[in-house]
Parts: structure tokens; C-alpha cells; sequence
């Protein structure tokens, strides 16, 4: 398998997923500006979306979006247990928490990263927007944990981190949400965090 990501982008979430399950893979990095690969492939070839992730299957197939390839990986890698079994109400918990951190979290971030600079004056509301899906997993952190499906990581917390880890670079400070906070500071400690960071050059 080849993970197509950018550093600290969602593609961020599966390849934490596939160093939590000690999967054999590689990396290439994707200029989503250029559309091109680090090793000269026109990306939109590969993926015409266009965006990161794209996760190149040993079959040739390509499998994109981020909560389809994180369930894909959690089922290829079930002793890992980065999911609960495909049937059942875990089940659709999980893909619950990933609809919503992409659909809600994920998009309330996406004005801080379009083409064109966030002005001053439209920050308030769309930290405000920001801060209200936050206090929805403040609200359920703070009744259980450590992780969003309770005791085990899942690959909802892969993507979830990868999220709110945004908040670093748009200088939104977690102070405000105490559990998410420690949330975050757990969660990094976690070697195939700390592995996929290192590889991302995000950390030393």
C-alpha cells in the first residue's frame, strides 16, 4: 500500500491509523497546490479530487476520504483494534464520531486553509463556529474517555487529533476546553502519533 498525504493534513489521521497497526506501506508526499507527487506523477491522476488522502491499494485500486480509508484500514488490520466489529451499535458510533468531525469539525477549520488569506474581520465567527463543535466533545470527554469510544484508540481518535491538533497553527488555544486539552496531550505521547508526526517532520 501507498499513502498519498500532505504534512499535517487529514491524510495525517490513516497514517497514524497504519503505524497503529504496524502495517507495511509507504509515503509519498503530494503538492496539492501543483497536483503533483514528490516523485513527478500528476496527482489528479491518481486522485482526480485532487486532495489528500489518497491510499493506493496492492490491487491498484485507490481508495479516498478519510473516514472511508481509516474503517478500511481498521478492518484490513483487525487485531489492531482500531474499530469495533463491522456490525452493531459500536459500530455505527464510530462512524458517527468520523461523519461528524469531517463533515462539522473538519469543514468548520477549511476557511483558515482556502486560497485566499481569512480577514480579520470574518476570524471571530468562524472560531466561534469552531468553538461550538469543540464544546460538543468537551461535553462528551468530560463524562468518559479516554478516548471517544471509551478505553480504546480508535481510528475516530486518529482523525479527531489530526483536527484539532489545527488549532496550533491558527492560534486557537484549547485552554477553554480542559478535556480536550488533556485529551491532546495524551493522545500525543502515543508512539504511532508520535511516529507519523516524526515522519510528517512536524516533530523532532
Amino acid at each position: 500500500m501507498k499513502l498519498f498525504y500532505k504534512p499535517g493534513a487529514c491524510s495525517l489521521a490513516p497514517h497514524i491509523a497504519l503505524r497503529a497497526a504496524r502495517a507495511t506501506f509507504e509515503l509519498e508526499q503530494v503538492d496539492t497546490t501543483k497536483k503533483t507527487t514528490a516523485r513527478g506523477s500528476d496527482y489528479q491522476q491518481i486522485n482526480p479530487k485532487g486532495y489528500v488522502p489518497a491510499l493506493l491499494l496492492d490491487s491498484g485500486e485507490v481508495l479516498t476520504e478519510a473516514p472511508a480509508i481509516l474503517q478500511y484500514i481498521a478492518d484490513l488490520y483487525p487485531a489492531a483494534a482500531l474499530a469495533p466489529p463491522p456490525h452493531g451499535l459500536a459500530r455505527a458510533r464510530l462512524q458517527e464520531h468520523l461523519n461528524f468531525i469531517s463533515s462539522e469539525l473538519h469543514k468548520a477549520f477549511s476557511p483558515f486553509f482556502g486560497a485566499a488569506p481569512l480577514a480579520d474581520t470574518e476570524r471571530p465567527a468562524v472560531v466561534a463556529n469552531i468553538a461550538r463543535r469543540f464544546a460538543i466533545f468537551e461535553a462528551q470527554l468530560s463524562k468518559g474517555g479516554p478516548y471517544l469510544m471509551g478505553d480504546t484508540f480508535t481510528v475516530a481518535d486518529a482523525y479527531f487529533f489530526v483536527v484539532v491538533n489545527w488549532a496550533n497553527f491558527v492560534d486557537i488555544s484549547l485552554s477553554q476546553w480542559p478535556h480536550i486539552a488533556h485529551y491532546m496531550g495524551r493522545a500525543s505521547d502515543l508512539p504511532a502519533i508520535k511516529q507519523a508526526m516524526v515522519a510528517e517532520g512536524l516533530i523532532n
